[in-house]
């Protein structure tokens, strides 16, 4: 059903009086359900518009989209979208920043630990020892990612279990807020083997220190990019230091959309949000503000590739994912982050006299305010 804006937000502020204990029923649901698909139609209407607009637009098999050199698009994101996946290996529980964006944002002191000597892969623990064995019984991943929460915080711990899977041939990235690298680590992490780094630059504001730091990794590793979620706060802070930031070589930058979780949701309240097929929910100033930062890079012809890493293209990982892993067609793990919908998340795009759906019709008997639903 196509329902209206405005019966949509009657139903969504009735949906967010609710005790969290009420289920809706089934009509309810699919009131629901309309309401959020008419949300993501008109998102993604604007979404193909500044899509358009972008010179020289490229995709990867349909999967996502970049601009710029198409040999520096990251090989850890072919093989997270082509591959195996993203093969995260877990270790260190801790971040020596709290980051609104954070998925753990509130929860960063109660981590739980991987344990003393342990190494979390696949969801299972192994000792540095183990992992040849790992490498010869089970399938070989096309790439790994050291991931959870800020590797640098013992990044000597790495070194060993990154010289495994080089000798291994398995590329490798591994993801850092920037702020503890130095000279020296980012250079025993390149003689470790790591093919790739990527720095989350908005989770220091930019600070020049990163952006050095940076310039210092190209020169030990092969493959440097930056990798963060676009939000009004680094995208200002980001045209700042546009200049410096081009200017250390950086081969890539992933320009996440910002999806929410119940961490995190509480910081991004009374913002515009919608959510794709079901799944992730995110502010729609995040994609937006990708698009425009791509357009901009096309017609300067930046250096570095610039890739749409949004919820469509999590989407297309995980079906990717399930199909290599032996799914059925059409299985994914890709869903909704949330033990309960949080109706009043959608209350200010439905209150914004700025917002329209593309078509609207009256609600059918039985699922207008006042019916009994069913």
């Amino acid at each position: 059903m196509k329902i209206s804006k405005a019966d949509a937000r009657t139903w969504f502020e009735f949906f967010a009086s609710l005790p969290e204990y009420e289920e809706l029923s089934p009509r309810q649901e699919e009131i629901v359900w309309a309401a959020l698909r008419q949300i993501e139609e008109a998102v993604e209407a604007e979404q193909r518009r500044l899509i358009g607009e972008i010179p020289g637009v490229d995709s990867l098999d349909g999967r996502t989209l970049f601009v710029g050199p198409k040999e520096r698009f990251s090989a850890g994101c072919r093989s997270c979208l082509m591959g195996t996946g993203l093969s995260a290996i877990r270790k260190t529980n801790r971040c020596n920043v709290q980051c609104r964006f954070c998925y753990n944002y509130g929860e960063l002191d109660c981590q739980p630990p991987i344990g003393e000597g342990m190494w979390e892969i696949g969801g299972a623990k192994y000792a540095e020892e183990d992992i040849p064995l790992l490498l010869r019984a089970s399938n070989r991943p096309t790439g790994v990612s050291y991931v959870y929460l800020e590797p640098f915080m013992e990044i000597e711990k790495y070194y060993g279990v990154i010289r495994i899977f080089r000798d291994a041939g398995i590329h490798q990235h591994l993801y850092t807020n920037g702020t503890l690298a130095t000279e020296e680590n980012l250079r025993a992490l390149g003689e470790a083997g790591l093919d790739e780094l990527r720095f989350n630059l908005g989770a220091s504001g930019t600070a020049d220190r990163v952006i050095e730091n940076i310039r210092a990794a190209k020169k030990y590793i092969p493959t440097v990019g930056i990798e963060t979620p676009m939000t009004p706060e680094y995208f200002a802070a980001f045209h700042k230091k546009k200049a410096a930031i081009l200017d250390t070589g950086v081969d890539f930058m992933n320009c996440a959309e910002l999806h929410l979780n119940p961490n995190n949701l509480g910081n991004y309240l009374g913002e515009n949000l919608y959510m794709t097929r079901h799944g992730y929910l995110s502010p729609v100033f995040s994609r937006r503000l990708t698009l425009k930062l791509m357009r901009e890079a096309a017609e300067e012809r930046w250096p570095a590739l610039v890739h749409d890493c949004c919820n469509m293209t999590k989407f297309a990982r995980d079906i990717n994912l399930r199909a290599r892993e032996g799914g059925w067609f059409g299985a994914t793990s890709y869903g909704m982050e949330f033990p309960r919908l949080p109706y009043e998340a959608f209350l200010p795009i439905l209150n914004d006299p700025e917002f329209h759906f593309l078509k609207e019709e009256p609600l059918p008997e039985g699922y207008r305010p006042g019916d009994l639903t069913f």
